[in-house]
């Protein structure tokens, strides 16, 4: 088993999650090929894709979701993606058991509470049209008054794959969340519960090479070893660099660690920093925590391919702000980098007419 460095990893990982140079790709086929992407808030998608891909248009993937080629729904980690349709139908029952799971938590305040009825009733009323979480709780406890309605709300979420219709998550546009199963808004059933092979195999395109702990951390499920050494003959493996065992497609690039790595703005909740287990192959251990406390986190920036700090934006009116907090003392040519970086941003995701871009603490933006 070949040893394999930290900065190999990171050149590795960041080819090919096309952070390395913009890809010329549809952002359909980009939303597929990173295997969709963090989606907690409605911004960051389309931060994502800016950051990846060639003369990126936000309104190219705001047509995806408005035509419903795309969805916003609860997969991986029980976190809200960003999914192609086609994934949507496929890895929403591959995780379906795991959150299913989660409702163990709440078991207290379900009590009393057939699941099942729960689940057919919150359908048929998403189903006959969209509702609120606020407005499929009320109904949910006409039923169970002495629930919990939080626990309620969670058992609906997790028992039934459930999306975000639009225009929440359009660019440009606002919305408040509303649901409906993802049947009803695509118009088709989901798959069976798919085999996960294919998944696992795709998961290394996109974020190898990678542990048997790095996939069960970006999938949210447990007890994948055994699928790992199904797939073993496929696979190549490797010793990273704290002696984990890392799995990786024998065709998968692997660039020269040496390769250079263009600075790159990444916001918060990027598929980058969430996506394995061991994630000092882009974050320095220096650096664990710093680009968010809880669930508050911060847009990220890359020097040299590793997280080197924090960014915010704000606009009003006609200025759009940008402030860039390193972690270190930055040099000259990186200060430049990324200013031009920034502008590039500026110009591409804002219609701001003034572009006030500086270096401090992220605070100043609040003074």
């Amino acid at each position: 088993m070949a040893p394999i460095s930290t900065r190999a990893l990171n050149r590795a990982t960041l080819e090919r999650q096309l952070l390395l140079r913009r890809a010329e790709l549809p952002a359909g086929e980009a939303v597929a090929r990173l295997l969709g992407l963090q989606a907690q808030n409605t911004r960051p998608p389309y931060f994502q894709l800016w950051s990846r891909l060639a003369d990126f248009d936000p309104y190219e993937l705001s047509e995806l979701l408005e035509s419903r080629a795309a969805v916003r729904m609860v997969t991986m980690r029980s976190t809200i993606h960003l999914h192609t349709a086609d994934d949507a139908l496929t890895l929403r029952p591959l995780v379906q058991a795991a959150r299913e799971r989660e409702l163990k938590a709440f078991r207290a305040g379900l009590t009393g509470v057939d699941l099942d009825r729960l689940a057919e009733l919150a359908r048929d009323l998403v189903e006959e049209r969209p509702r609120t979480m606020k407005e499929l709780r009320e109904h949910l406890l006409t039923e169970w008054p002495d629930a919990d309605p939080l626990a309620l709300s969670v058992a609906a979420r997790c028992r039934l794959p459930l999306v975000q219709v639009t225009p929440r998550g359009l660019w440009g546009r606002s919305g408040q969340v509303a649901l409906t199963t993802v049947g009803q808004w695509l118009g088709r059933a989901s798959a069976p519960v798919p085999a996960p092979d294919e998944t696992v195999l795709r998961y290394l395109r996109s974020f190898g090479p990678a542990s048997v702990k790095d996939m069960q951390m970006w999938a949210g499920l447990t007890r994948l070893a055994g699928l790992f050494e199904r797939l073993r003959p496929q696979l190549i493996t490797f010793r990273g660099p704290g002696g984990a065992e890392l799995f990786d497609l024998p065709d998968a690039p692997r660039p020269d660690e040496d390769t250079p790595a263009p600075p790159r703005f990444l916001p918060e909740f990027d598929n980058l920093l969430l996506a394995h287990a061991d994630r000092t192959r882009v974050i320095p251990a220096e650096y664990r925590g710093r680009n968010g406390m809880g669930n508050q986190a911060f847009g990220s920036f890359l020097l040299d391919g590793f997280l080197a700090g924090i960014w915010r934006l704000k606009e009003h009116r006609t200025t759009a702000t940008l402030r860039i907090e390193p972690f270190a003392r930055l040099t000259r040519a990186d200060r430049v980098a990324l200013a031009d970086e920034g502008e590039r941003m500026l110009t591409g995701m804002t219609e701001a007419e003034v572009h006030d871009i500086g270096f401090g603490t992220l605070g100043t933006l609040d003074a």
